[in-house]
């Protein structure tokens, strides 16, 4: 009796399953089961889709939030945490990661010119007072700085993606499938080694951790890039440790021949533009 009242409160089963389930009070309903490459529960097997993410939340910039706190939690990730970061580096939006390593740079080259500029005035009193009492140098110098600090942090964020690009190339030389909208993140993303291990990111995390957290951040800034790279390659592009090393070499071999003559070709445009 206990059983059939139990029984008759139950719903009624659903259409097309009576057969399939002859006793309503063993029937659920399944979960839902999600593709573990694009995040789509009515995906049939996507493993050469690019295009879309199921993990775009693992980087903080990309969730909901506070701008500050996105900001400061993926570049915290992306040096203190090189290894799990971009070695499970999820494909997304490029536009996201654009708007990260431009906010990054300029806020980490900003923040050098504020340090250097009263170290030079220290360092030289009397040509920083020459400098100050002309209003023509200083008209330059508030030209140069108004103009340097953007195209320098556009001249940082290329030289990431550069390197991004040249693992990618190495990557697939020596068997790795092509993942360039993934190394355009990595080298955006990137961007935060800058904006942790400049004057900015020095006293964020000196007020923030404390003095053995600096000092673990000036040793990372030495080593970041080669581990990053390395998990990467053999996170993203699933190639051994050995293969790993030999493309990141040929990598960063050909990310700093471009970087230094793209660095010469900015310095020839940027005294063009001052003189």
């Amino acid at each position: 009796m206990e059983r059939r009242r139990r029984l008759a409160q139950l719903p009624p089963d659903p259409p097309g399953r009576a057969e399939d389930a002859p006793d309503s009070e063993l029937w659920v309903v399944p979960a839902a089961v999600l593709c573990a490459f694009c995040g789509q529960p009515d995906c049939a097997g996507c493993h050469a889709e690019e295009t879309r993410s199921g993990f775009v939340a693992i980087v903080p910039w990309e969730r909901p939030g506070k701008l500050w706190s996105r900001l400061w939690s993926t570049a915290g990730s992306a040096t203190r945490s090189a290894d799990t970061f971009f070695g499970a580096l999820p494909d997304g939006p490029i536009a996201a990661a654009l708007r990260f390593a431009l906010l990054a740079e300029l806020l980490a080259i900003t923040s050098v010119a504020l340090f250097l500029l009263p170290l030079f005035a220290l360092a030289l009193p009397s040509v920083a007072f020459d400098l100050l009492a002309d209003p023509g140098h200083r008209a330059a110098v508030l030209r140069g700085v108004c103009l340097g600090i953007p195209l320098l942090s556009l001249w940082m964020v290329g030289a990431h993606v550069l390197h991004g690009v040249a693992l990618d190339a190495g990557a697939r030389r020596l068997g790795g499938r092509r993942q360039r909208r993934r190394a355009l993140r990595f080298g955006l993303y990137a961007c935060g080694w800058d904006l942790m291990t400049g004057p900015l990111g020095a006293l964020g995390t000196l007020f923030g951790r404390g003095l053995r957290a600096l000092a673990e951040i000036a040793v990372l800034s030495m080593r970041v890039p080669g581990q990053a790279s390395l998990a990467f390659l053999q996170g993203v592009y699933g190639l051994r440790k050995e293969t790993a090393q030999r493309a990141r070499r040929a990598g960063t071999a050909a990310a700093l021949g471009l970087t230094f003559v793209s660095a010469l070709v900015a310095l020839f445009a940027a005294l063009m533009l001052l003189f």
